[in-house]
């Protein structure tokens, strides 16, 4: 019985790498994906599920992704402006420049 259950979320996992690939590496629509799950032999249902299951996740990598962008961004900005008011000879523009631009791509991606 234990083989019976390892063979089944083998062939589950096997479908959810076959949406995700669908989704993220070929660029296509939920929809198109759900139709190509079904032609794999699975019901509409479950392919819906799939479906939902990876975009809430991929949503959720890209929320974080994007407030480590916010957060990294930030970071640089302030070490490089702390260290440009230093007057230690030497203005950081380059560090406030990345991390300004790295800090608004976070705010972008996570209201986007």
């Amino acid at each position: 019985m234990e083989t019976t259950t390892h063979e089944a979320e083998d062939v589950a996992d096997q479908f959810y790498n076959y949406a995700a690939n669908l989704l993220l590496n070929e660029n296509k629509s939920s929809y198109e994906t759900k139709a190509k799950l079904v032609e794999q032999g699975l019901s509409t249902e479950i392919a819906g599920l799939i479906v939902e299951n990876l975009e809430i996740q991929i949503q959720e990598a890209q929320y974080e992704k994007a407030r480590k962008d916010m957060v990294y961004g930030a970071l640089w900005f302030c070490g490089g402006t702390i260290l440009t008011f230093a007057d230690i000879g030497f203005i950081f523009w380059g560090a406030i420049l990345f991390g300004g631009i790295q800090f608004f791509k976070g705010v972008i991606n996570v209201y986007s």
